[in-house]
């Protein structure tokens, strides 16, 4: 990012302000206030702009092998940009690595790849490893809120407009449901049968 002399003389002056606190002028603070948002607007401008690379870099990896030329450029750019190589990259680079180009830049991408993927797992075992109770967030779902949510009573449900509730009624016990099983006549006995 660079800035002009002006916002170079503004970006002093609020330094010094910081550094040594004196009431400030209407001029200054309107001052301050321009560079502020000629900032914001350069950071918005940046994030356009790494979205269009990104957007481009995936449309000419969609269209290897016939864009080879165009990707390794793209590629080569976010990457000065700070992007991080997705899988995507690299089966592409080990597709192409018949190139010197390419075979450069695959492994440049599996070192920042291998780089990345140690930082997301040391971030997640030392956020696991941090010590001390967890307290709740006031201020998110489930937080002291939700504990006095729970404790009031709460009221029936209203029904829905046009529908009557249906009556209460017991819950049936297991022998109403399964009734027990009547045990079969004993077959009759012979000498029954021969006198009958």
């Amino acid at each position: 990012m660079a800035f002009s002399a002006d916002e170079l003389r503004v970006l002093r002056r609020a330094l010094a302000i910081a550094l040594h606190p004196m009431p400030l002028s209407d001029e200054d603070v309107q001052d301050c206030l321009r560079l502020a948002g000629s900032v914001d607007e350069a950071v918005g401008e940046a994030g356009r702009l790494r979205a269009f690379l990104l957007a481009d870099l995936a449309r000419y990896r969609d269209a290897l092998p016939g864009s080879v030329t165009g990707y390794l450029e793209l590629l080569q750019d976010a990457l000065a940009a700070g992007y991080d190589p997705r899988p995507d990259d690299l089966a592409a680079l080990r597709a192409l690595r018949g190139k010197p180009l390419a075979a450069a830049l695959l492994e440049r991408c599996q070192i920042l790849a291998e780089r990345s993927v140690r930082a997301r797992l040391a971030g997640r075992s030392a956020a696991l490893a941090a010590p001390g109770p967890r307290s709740r967030l006031l201020a998110l779902p489930g937080g002291r809120a939700a504990d006095r949510e729970a404790e009031r009573p709460k009221a029936p449900a209203a029904p829905a407009p046009g529908r009557t509730p249906a009556p209460k009624r017991p819950v049936p016990t297991p022998g109403e449901v399964f009734p027990p099983r009547r045990r079969p006549a004993p077959p009759p006995q012979e000498e029954e049968r021969a006198a009958g």
